[in-house]
């Protein structure tokens, strides 16, 4: 085993540029020079230890000179000194010399100065040889009488580690322990002594609880969270134990430390599924979420209440909870908020959901009255998604949320008001009775609509849905209103030559305009720049969208008045009315098309927008019953299936998220009764403090796949030939964030290689943590060198470097062995994940990195792309049945997401020629979309060479 494989208890920084002295000169330091001189002697002479010198000649030397020195620093550095140096033959036994540095320790734990007496006994703590120890224990029995808590708290750590690595020294710590505990007042000394009875003697431990278990609310932090992980293990191990405990468990619910909340909580639930503990639990974890102020904190308590959510018999004593949930809102961070509403969305129920809708509507109005910032149209919109959801799964509470989000219809962010009108749509679809109340709303905000994206579907709503004389008529007005007098040219040409009626004047620019500075008058053209700004801004909304050249809305609009049209022939018989009313409309349509014909707008109207117009004047000349049909009934239809379908998909998911949280039980699978479970079978569980403190620590062992090509050979890198001088291989642990190398390098020589030394470099958003020490290697010896990459965004990277070495004895430069380049692979960082379709179109417009990668030869179905797109980047199908039958072609949307958090997208558009025959390849493309460019780029890379592999 090598240096760097062992236990670490000290890091120390090496200076890469420094050069190794003589050993002759650092014996001179350490025995003539001065404090400073000997302090930087003392230091190199470490260094060269760690690098695996072996310097028997300066043990004594130090002994002699150093050891009985007073200076602190010395002595700090003499406890890393004498930690890391040999102590022992080459046969096992120990020094002669280091009776000598006993003694000198045990000087050092009766000294005054009670930093040196803790410090000692902190070092004792590292030492493995109990021939050193044994001398030593009388007065490190004393040091847990000090006066002061340091010298005692690490006097208790030393007896244990003594105790547990060398029984036969200290046979009665348990008792010495606990007989210090008893009569302990310092909080950290009284934690580490009972922490010391858990791991030593758990019935000494019990029995000192049991004594004062009725002031446990009373100790420190500290001490609570020890006893919190005792209670853990001992009703695990002893399920009879609980009912001992768990009232304890109760009352460190209620303690100041949120650390001790949290833990007691986490433990309560595992002990006991009783409603009431549950309940107690959940609302510990609110609490800590609504009065703490770190957002991370915030965030892995609500994972602990999503936990608890998953739990069938948890669920309904959480629906109980779903207002204090609701109390998170008051959170700013927008992580939070989401992760909250999607919670209490999942508990809501028919005896909360009106209360929800309540506390979700108040919000709604808040957000309106703060002052605008980026998350609050997010937030908003979170809002708006969660009343959606919400009615649609209780319809009875449609009629009390649509008022309030009709409002948002007019908002400045285009995206809120997106998934309003959506909700709208959606709702006066299903509800027929809640159309009368839709079509008030709808017309009374129409007007003050701001987008045009919002104004086309609208103008959709009202022409899909008014049915009755007086709703046809009042939607007419407001479009009449909307588009400002007709026709619109004559009109906009008047307004440019200031030729306005006296009621437009009222708003037009003032007359002293056309006066210069001087006094004199001047001419003004209609294609002046200044009064026009002015008119543009006094325009309607929909005669602005049309002069801007959004000749789209135009198109909706002639749809919208050809069904309001036909509809309102249906029901007037009066035929000059009839004639009126579609020659209104037609009118309209003609109005539009000659702007959009004229000089006038900034953008000429479209050929299909033309088309468009021109087929609905025909229609409403003609009226033939098939167009009357397609217009008036089959629209309705179209997305009466589309939400059907997405109602049936909801469905779908939901049964499998129900399924997946409830355990299935096979009819011959053995039943496990708690009072009849061995304790070697108790033990065996997990327990969840050493699983936490694992994850902490990035160590979560994952099950080894069956595949041998997913062993940690797969990873391993060969860096050098078989022929060098040095020969070297890496293997690449990739952990989240870090990528530790851990390379192997061999002397394959008969020489001694000093200053062996792994010089490495990066390519890419890759960053060297610490260079790696320099290595001493003898004839034929090796080494592993660790060395740690830190990776701070998904893009491929590169390692690449060298290791250089000097010949003992040689008198030529330093040697050069030039490694391969280690690829660090971006699959390791992607991740699969889920959006939304309306999510992922708005993220596919806003990224603005592409990389288009084509299709190659040798795939010769459609569903083959699955295997050259959809799996290598571990990418999900948004498109939900685009990955399943069989036809000539194939598009889907797929999406993924690094563990950075950035988003991956990639739309896959392939087809197989029919007419070249069954064996024709399949042709296509597949276009990435991301935030940055490196991320689109590798992986395009990574597609490419997925495709060259399964051709090859």
């Amino acid at each position: 085993m090598t240096a760097a494989e062992n236990v670490c208890y000290t890091l120390i920084n090496v200076a890469s540029d420094s050069e190794p002295p003589s050993e002759i000169s650092l014996k001179t330091d350490l025995e003539k020079g001065e404090i400073k001189a000997k302090t930087e002697a003392l230091k190199k002479v470490i260094i060269m230890i760690l690098n695996g010198e072996k310097l028997p000649g300066l043990l004594m030397t130090i002994i002699r000179f150093v050891l009985p020195l007073q200076d602190h620093t010395i002595k700090k550095l003499l406890l890393v000194f004498w930690e890391i140096v040999p102590k022992t033959t080459p046969d096992g036994k120990l020094l002669q010399e280091m009776i000598l540095v006993c003694d000198a320790y045990r000087k050092d734990l009766q000294h005054p100065n009670e930093f040196i007496r803790g410090s000692t006994l902190r070092f004792l703590c590292k030492l493995k040889e109990p021939e050193l120890l044994e001398p030593l224990m009388p007065a490190i029995r004393a040091c847990l009488e000090h006066r002061h808590s340091y010298v005692r708290r690490n006097a208790v750590l030393a007896i244990y580690t003594i105790y547990r690595n060398f029984e036969h020294l200290i046979p009665d710590a348990p008792e010495l322990i606990h007989d210090f505990l008893v009569n302990e007042k310092d909080a950290s000394c009284k934690r580490n002594a009972f922490m010391m009875l858990i791991h030593a003697d758990q019935d000494r431990a019990l029995d000192y609880l049991s004594t004062c278990i009725d002031q446990v609310h009373t100790f420190g932090d500290i001490l609570q969270l020890v006893i919190v992980e005792l209670i853990y293990k001992v009703c695990h191990a002893n399920p009879s134990e609980r009912a001992r405990f768990i009232r304890c468990i109760y009352n460190l619910l209620q303690s100041s430390s949120p650390a001790v909340k949290y833990e007691a909580a986490g433990t309560l639930v595992t002990l006991s599924s009783a409603p009431t503990a549950i309940k107690a639990a959940a609302q510990c974890y609110i609490d800590l979420i609504v009065k703490e102020s770190d957002n991370n904190v915030k965030l892995i308590v609500l994972d602990r209440l999503i936990e608890l959510k998953e739990h069938p018999t948890h669920e309904r004593v959480l629906q109980d909870l779903v207002m204090d949930i609701l109390r998170v809102l008051t959170t700013p961070d927008l992580e939070v908020r989401k992760k909250t509403l999607q919670l209490a969305l999942d508990l809501v129920s028919t005896r909360n959901v009106e209360e929800l809708v309540i506390v979700l509507k108040k919000e709604v109005i808040k957000t309106n009255n703060v002052t605008e910032h980026e998350d609050t149209d997010k937030y908003r919109q979170l809002l708006v998604r969660t009343l959606h959801s919400c009615s649609v799964r209780f319809p009875d509470m449609a009629a009390n949320v649509i008022p309030v989000l009709m409002e948002f219809l007019s908002d400045t962010n285009e995206a809120a008001a997106a998934d309003v009108l959506e909700f709208v749509r959606e709702a006066i679809q299903r509800f027929d009775s809640l159309r009368p109340l839709i079509i008030e709303k709808m017309l009374e905000v129409f007007h003050s609509i701001k987008t045009v994206k919002i104004y086309r579907g609208a103008l959709w709503i009202l022409g899909e849905y008014c049915s009755t004389k007086e709703d046809i008529q009042s939607v007419m007005t407001e479009i009449r209103r909307s588009l400002g007098e007709i026709p619109i040219v004559e009109n906009e040409i008047k307004k440019e030559l200031g030729e306005v009626k006296p009621e437009e004047e009222m708003s037009a620019a003032p007359a002293q305009k056309l006066v210069t500075e001087m006094g004199t008058y001047v001419t003004q053209s209609a294609l002046s720049s200044s009064r026009p700004s002015k008119k543009a801004e006094d325009r309607p909304p929909l005669r602005g969208f049309l002069m801007d050249g959004d000749f789209y809305v135009g198109a909706s609009l002639a749809t919208t008045l050809t069904k309001l049209a036909l509809r309102y022939v249906a029901i007037v018989q009066d035929k000059k009315k009839q004639n009126s009313f579609v020659a209104e409309a037609m009118l309209i349509m003609a109005t539009v098309l000659h702007l959009g014909k004229s000089t006038l707008p900034k953008k000429p109207i479209t050929d299909d927008d033309v088309d468009r117009i021109s087929l609905c004047l025909k229609v409403l000349s003609e009226c033939p019953p098939l167009m009357n049909d397609i217009f008036n009934k089959e629209c309705r239809e179209s997305l009466s299936r589309m939400l059907t379908v997405k109602l049936e998909e909801e469905k779908l998911s939901q049964k499998k998220e129900s399924e997946k949280r409830n355990v299935t039980v096979q009819a011959d699978d053995p039943i496990s009764f708690m009072q009849l479970t061995a304790k070697s079978e108790m033990a065996s569980k997990e327990d969840q403090f050493q699983l936490s403190l694992l994850a902490a620590m990035g160590n979560t062992q994952k099950k080894e796949a069956a595949d041998p090509l997913a062993s940690k050979l797969n990873k391993v890198t060969q860096l050098t030939g078989f022929s060098d001088p040095v020969y070297a291989e890496a293997y690449v642990h990739v952990n989240q964030y870090d990528i530790v190398l851990d390379v192997l390098v061999v002397n394959q020589t008969n020489d001694t290689l000093q200053n062996c030394t792994l010089e490495l470099a990066t390519l890419g958003d890759l960053k060297l943590v610490e260079k790696p020490s320099p290595l001493t290697l003898a004839p034929h010896d090796f080494a592993n060198i660790k060395a740690n990459v830190k990776v701070a965004s998904t893009e491929n990277g590169i390692i690449f470097g060298n290791i250089v070495y000097d010949v003992s004895g040689a008198a030529s430069d330093r040697n050069c062995v030039v490694l391969s380049d280690i690829h660090i692979d971006i699959m390791d960082y992607i991740q699969p994940a889920t959006c939304t379709d309306a999510e992922f179109r708005q993220m596919w417009a806003e990224f603005e990195w592409e990389n288009k990668v084509g299709g190659r030869e040798g795939i010769r179905k459609c569903d083959q792309g699955k295997t050259h797109f959809a799996s290598p980047p571990s990418f999900v199908s948004i498109s939900k049945q685009a990955l399943s039958g069989f036809c000539g072609f194939m598009a889907a949307n797929l999406y993924a997401r690094s563990i950075f958090g950035e988003d991956a997208l990639a739309n896959v558009s392939i087809e197989k020629p029919i007419h070249l025959g069954p064996e024709a390849p399949v042709n296509g493309h597949i276009r990435i979309r991301a935030k940055s460019q490196g991320m689109a780029l590798s992986l395009g890379d990574k597609i490419n060479l997925s495709q060259k592999k399964s051709n090859s």
